[in-house]
């Protein structure tokens, strides 16, 4: 049964002064640090995560890159310069069958993609977002320059994104096949839903999220609203959530996580100012959570073992990605 459908609460600048006091994690792995709350997944969480391998099923969590993909879609949301992936030959086969490749000595393909990091299925790096003039662990936002992150680039989490993965299916918990758009999932929604379906979120795990938002796009056959526009996510509240589990990282099948419209007058994405540069907690967008969904429902278990590390594209604030869960 669904709990009354309910929009955002209201977040003003000093609710998001507050949180960044209470919330802010500068430091706490030291100085130097460049991967924030994924120091907290650590190698026993890793040989326990293997242990969740019981059928050797493997489901990928990520859309497919070309032009069929979400930064199509119409929204009313300020362009951030996002485009679907561009994809073209550099050698073909039509090629090698005219013979022009056989000075080479060898007949083959190749190919080019051009796109930007955060087009699909992706992570957001810890120097994708800024508060005020500050970037993560109280790096001076100016370290992110022209020729990128000089502090806090995704190249430093190549080895990271490993781990106890563990979904909370927001939508079906609702009773629902997709939460509407301004649904704000708070606190004692995902404490219920784990609950529900008798998972634990702890320490060092990959929280996934399930709206359903993706899916109600993809019936549709447009991605119309899904870049920037209202959308079901998370409650400004739950950062505190989230930092009381110490996860090592959040994603959901939407575009940007957090609840939209945010019901904030002061600030856009308020949810964003904080998780990034005050938490360092590493978030996943885009991720396509369907298929994964019907695997947990059919033997009733959420975790599974999670594998989704960045790409290491030196000074780069996000990354696409191919996340797996293996079962």
């Amino acid at each position: 049964m669904s709990d009354m459908l309910h929009g955002p609460a209201k977040v003003t600048k000093k609710d998001i002064e507050a949180a960044a006091e209470r919330l802010k994690n500068w430091g706490k792995w030291g100085p130097d640090d460049h991967v924030g709350t994924m120091n907290y997944t650590q190698p026993e969480d890793i040989i326990r995560a293997a242990g969740l391998v019981r059928k050797g099923q493997v489901i990928s969590l990520a859309l497919n890159y070309d032009n069929k993909g979400p930064q199509g879609g119409k929204t009313k949301f300020p362009p951030v310069g996002r485009f679907n992936p561009v994809h073209t030959m550099l050698r073909t086969g039509t090629d090698a069958y005219s013979g022009v490749l056989d000075k080479r000595g060898i007949r083959s393909a190749d190919d080019i993609v051009l796109f930007p990091l955060q087009a699909g299925t992706h992570w957001d790096g810890l120097g994708h977002i800024f508060y005020e003039n500050y970037m993560w662990n109280g790096y001076d936002c100016r370290n992110v320059s022209s020729f990128g992150a000089e502090k806090a680039g995704i190249e430093h989490a190549k080895e990271k994104m490993v781990g106890r993965g563990v979904l909370l299916d927001i939508a079906k918990h609702q009773g629902m096949d997709w939460l509407p758009e301004g649904f704000a999932i708070t606190n004692d929604i995902l404490d219920g839903c784990a609950k529900a379906q008798n998972v634990a979120v702890g320490r060092g795990d990959h929280l996934l999220i399930r709206t359903g938002q993706m899916e109600e796009k993809l019936a549709a056959g447009n991605w119309d609203g899904y870049p920037g526009g209202d959308a079901p996510g998370l409650a400004f509240e739950t950062l505190d959530w989230l930092q009381d589990k110490q996860v090592a990282a959040v994603a959901t099948d939407t575009w940007g996580v957090e609840v939209r419209p945010n019901n904030c007058d002061d600030a856009n994405q308020p949810w964003h100012w904080i998780c990034i540069p005050i938490m360092g907690l590493t978030m996943g967008e885009i991720f396509k959570l369907d298929e994964l969904a019907k695997a947990c429902h059919a033997d009733k278990l959420y975790d599974f073992l999670f594998v989704g590390p960045a790409l290491p594209i030196t000074g780069a604030v996000g990354s696409p990605i191919n996340p797996v869960a293996i079962r």
